[in-house]
């Protein structure tokens, strides 16, 4: 009897699990992720803002995960490359991106023909961080401020170079904005990330840059670098001394960037919600708050409902500016 009752039993849990169909498998895999390590991709070279943030949070997200979070460095076409490799991954929650102002907002006017869709080719996961541009000259630039700065370039139109992370990318376009509203006139010299482009700036041999604040805050405040401006509407309260580009002397302008967490179309909810849950946590933890306020960055946060909304409404806000600057990448 006791064979029998066995055998019943198998027989049973066959016959469930035959019901149950080829999905619950991939249910119970969702169920158990992660199961190996996450790829970050992050779309541009190491030593940036973005790349500081991402290291950041990889390693406040893996703590949480239990599985490494890995920073993978794919920088090229103002952040276009490494995104464009996220959006055709498989939507599994292994691969992710750290996406920007630059993949997200601009690319969708900038280019005649976007490599992707910013809304309907990723999968929002969370809003991490804001984060102030800044203008920078390299100590030994002959500019002590912003009106200098300006008088001088209309002294020697078109022959002063400066620097940004790429084209196409936010602080490509923090410098044509600038320009276009001062009336002045630069050679562009774009790099593929702030990280080189810090290398020439602090060398001085491009000594104009236009970056984010965390990755040119220590050389900011080590001497290497002179900030003239921030590009917020407020002052940064880790660097309270620094003019607004307003208080400056350009009157309306104001720029600024943000990172946030992307997983390819068709990524499953539940896998979503762990990473969107990971992250959250780790933007709570004092240490990680701490390490990006130190740079300048300010924790945001959400849910990816929330990020979804904040993308549709930075497309929109940033089509005008691009189509007034008459910035076309092709």
């Amino acid at each position: 009897m006791k064979r029998r009752t066995l055998l019943a039993a198998l027989a049973a849990a066959t016959v469930l699990s035959g019901i149950a169909g080829p999905g619950s498998g991939e249910a119970r895999a969702q169920d158990g992720y992660p199961q190996q390590p996450v790829r970050l991709v992050v779309p541009f070279a190491a030593g940036g803002s973005t790349d500081l943030v991402g290291r950041v949070i990889a390693q406040g997200m893996g703590e949480r995960l239990g599985q490494q979070v890995v920073v993978e460095n794919k920088g090229g076409a103002g952040g276009n490359l490494g995104a464009t490799a996220v959006a055709q991954s498989a939507p599994d929650g292994y691969t992710i991106l750290m996406g920007t102002i630059a993949t997200h907002a601009l690319s969708a006017s900038l280019y005649a023909k976007p490599p992707f869709d910013p809304e309907k080719d990723f999968a929002p996961i969370v809003l991490l961080v804001t984060v102030p541009n800044v203008l920078t000259v390299n100590k030994d630039y002959p500019a002590k401020d912003v009106k200098e700065l300006i008088a001088r370039l209309k002294e020697k139109p078109g022959e002063e170079v400066w620097s940004s992370s790429g084209n196409g990318t936010p602080l490509h376009l923090s410098g044509q904005l600038f320009m276009t509203m001062t009336g002045t006139d630069m050679i562009h010299v774009p790099y593929q990330g702030s990280g080189p482009a810090l290398v020439d700036a602090l060398s001085g041999a491009v000594p104009i840059n236009f970056d984010n604040l965390p990755s040119s805050s220590g050389h900011i405040k080590g001497g290497a670098l002179r900030a003239l401006a921030v590009t917020t509407k407020t002052r940064v309260p880790l660097f309270p001394d620094v003019p607004t580009m307003e208080e400056a002397g350009v009157p309306g302008y104001e720029t600024n960037t943000w990172n946030a967490l992307f997983a390819p179309a068709g990524t499953p909810p539940e896998v979503v919600a762990k990473l969107n849950a990971a992250a959250n946590e780790a933007l709570k933890d004092p240490a990680v708050v701490e390490r990006l306020a130190g740079v300048g960055a300010t924790v945001v946060g959400g849910t990816p409902e929330q990020l979804a909304a904040h993308v549709t409404s930075e497309i929109a806000r940033w089509r005008p500016v691009i189509e007034a600057a008459g910035v076309r990448m092709d």
